[in-house]
């Protein structure tokens, strides 16, 4: 669990399946088996902001640590910035195989910041070295269409990359009002303060 770098405890009992009446709970739980690390294949999770992605992809890597899965949790940019720091000091090749031989690399917010060279050939060998020998999930703000939208300077690169993640992966798509949405009365406060409203003390 420490190896795995989660920002948060997040499982899956704790997800809230009431605000995504559309997502199959019973393909979910079939995920949480851990089968598709076995299967050597991706789970590719989409959705607005705030729908919940990065706690179902975490929530799928707890259950796999807790099977006793290797797990790596990082964002897509974290996880470039990790190999570059290695190509800095000379252990590159030490990160890289790491990172390739993991049984679960889970990649947050891929496509939020596009993937420019050298970071998209990185990527794409990182993801090309993992294909069928290593789960891998990815999660997005993107819609899969979009995704290779994520590779603007090498639409080639972007098409290889993407063909080895599609290839027998699972898709959940998170369909669902932000999470995030502030709590009641705050947006009430913020027009009486943008009004000259004062807060006074109880």
């Amino acid at each position: 669990m420490r190896r795995a770098n989660f920002r948060s405890q997040k499982t899956l009992e704790g997800f809230d399946f009431a605000r995504l009446p559309g997502l199959n709970r019973a393909a979910i739980h079939d995920l949480a088996t851990c089968r598709f690390i076995d299967e050597k294949v991706a789970v590719l999770i989409a959705g607005p902001c705030g729908t919940g992605k990065s706690h179902l992809a975490q929530a799928l890597g707890h259950a796999a640590a807790t099977q006793g899965h290797d797990v790596l949790f990082s964002t897509q940019s974290q996880l470039l910035a990790s190999l570059r720091n290695a190509a800095a000091v000379g252990t590159y090749d030490r990160r890289f195989q790491y990172l390739a031989r993991l049984p679960l690399l889970i990649i947050d917010d891929f496509g939020l910041k596009p993937l420019r060279s050298p970071d998209d050939e990185d990527f794409h060998d990182l993801i090309a070295e993992r294909y069928e020998r290593a789960a891998t999930i990815l999660t997005s703000n993107l819609d899969f269409p979009e995704w290779g939208e994520a590779f603007p300077g090498n639409k080639m690169i972007g098409a290889a990359t993407l063909d080895r993640l599609r290839h027998g992966a699972h898709k959940i798509v998170l369909d669902g009002e932000s999470y995030r949405g502030p709590k009641p009365g705050v947006e009430t406060l913020r027009t009486e303060l943008a009004k000259g409203g004062k807060i006074t003390q109880p």
